[in-house]
């Protein structure tokens, strides 16, 4: 068996991924923090992805024999080491120094799966050439003159696994991005260069280190040709409405696509249906991380009435997971895989490569000791008379 490599000292008192958060606080920016830890308007919806997970309790079983656990679980086609993988997370690039190869070479020397967010700043193409069995979300336009050349592009950099984003018609009210200085691009301010000289290790570490290595980042794959860069007084971002994205059109990507389509984004068991008649292989039951609209209902709360639409896929889920017991519930309330994005972005923010294998490890050892305590060996043990709702 090989040992496991040693934790660096600096990721020693890192528990739990919420420390990686407090961790993360102290290391980025103020805007940059806020962009990655805040959702839209009033915070409700990202609120309540994580509140819903305190509304059910365990019954576990005892006596159980539970010496032969394993959570490694096979999802479309690929047996990964544990049920979850890292979600799309945008702008990665700016939290950790190549930020998107950074999570997918995690990703892969841990057999877990890992999407790629078109809002990135590193190039589709150098990503799968690194991590080759990463996934690629994409955020598409109903305009087939753009959206045609992106998938043709995806497709010839190999990737087998397309993610299409579906509850983004357009952005967000995200007001706390405005107040914290944040935009894309970023504006040259007074205030955003004091926000990076009192944090003079990202400062270094990951904005001037990339400068020198690779120069200015640009959005790199919202589109077939490069986008904006991240730092401009002038230029903006092309944030081309995505209202007239339609099922027919995603009925062609179907059809141009010859890989697996995973669809994110839905909350509604008639969505959910058309996305499967329609084509798809999987599906996403997620409400972006509480970052699109303010109030959507928080996923956990109708993944069993989609698992019940769509028996025939599968149906994952992600938004408001922290903790391998959060794994576990939506497991046994019949998701087939869970993926976490803002953690992994704090992970990777603190200690790189590193910091994303430890909050990896760390979420593999909290299932494992939950696993024995639940009285299971196996993830499809868990069912949904294992948990009891306590309160409504």
């Amino acid at each position: 068996m090989t040992a496991k490599p040693a934790v660096p000292a600096r990721l020693r008192d890192i528990l739990s991924l919420d420390d990686f958060e407090e961790a993360a606080r102290r290391h980025l920016p103020r805007p940059v923090f806020a962009y990655l830890s805040g959702g839209v308007e009033d915070n409700t919806a990202r609120e309540d992805n994580r509140a819903v997970f305190r509304e059910w309790s365990f019954v576990p079983r005892v006596l159980k024999g539970v010496a032969k656990r394993a959570q490694a679980t096979t999802l479309l086609g690929h047996e990964y080491a544990a049920p979850f993988g890292i979600a799309p997370i945008g702008v990665a690039a700016l939290y950790a120094y190549r930020g998107d190869l950074v999570l997918a070479t995690a990703a892969r020397a841990a057999n877990i799966p890992f999407a790629m967010s078109g809002s990135s700043l590193i190039r589709l193409e150098d990503v799968a050439a690194a991590a080759p069995d990463s996934w690629f979300q994409a955020y598409l336009t109903g305009d087939e003159a753009r959206f045609v050349p992106l998938i043709e592009r995806i497709a010839a950099a190999g990737y087998r696994t397309l993610v299409v984003t579906v509850d983004v018609p357009m952005a967000g009210n995200r007001e706390n991005n405005v107040r914290a200085g944040f935009s894309t691009p970023l504006r040259p301010t007074l205030r955003l260069a004091w926000d990076g000289m009192v944090r003079p290790r990202w400062t270094v570490g990951t904005f001037m280190r990339t400068m020198l290595q690779h120069g200015m980042p640009h959005f790199e794959n919202n589109f077939a040709t490069r986008g904006a860069p991240i730092l401009s007084p002038n230029v903006l971002r092309d944030y081309s409405d995505r209202g007239d994205l339609d099922w027919d059109h995603f009925s062609k990507i179907r059809a141009m696509w010859k890989g697996r389509v995973v669809v994110k984004g839905v909350l509604d068991s008639r969505d959910a249906r058309i996305a499967v008649d329609r084509g798809a292989d999987a599906l996403i039951v997620s409400n972006h991380g509480g970052r699109q609209l303010d109030g959507s209902i928080a996923p956990l709360r109708v993944l069993p009435e989609i698992v019940a639409a769509c028996p025939q896929v599968p149906v994952m889920i992600d938004s408001g997971i922290r903790r391998g017991t959060d794994i576990l519930k939506a497991l046994a309330l019949g998701a087939k895989f869970v993926f976490l994005g803002r953690s992994f972005g704090y992970a990777a923010s603190v200690g790189g490569e590193a910091g994303v294998l430890r909050a990896i490890d760390i979420l593999r050892v909290e299932i494992d000791r939950d696993m024995a305590m639940m009285g299971i060996n196996r993830l499809d043990e868990l069912t949904p008379e294992m948990l009891r709702r306590i309160r409504p």
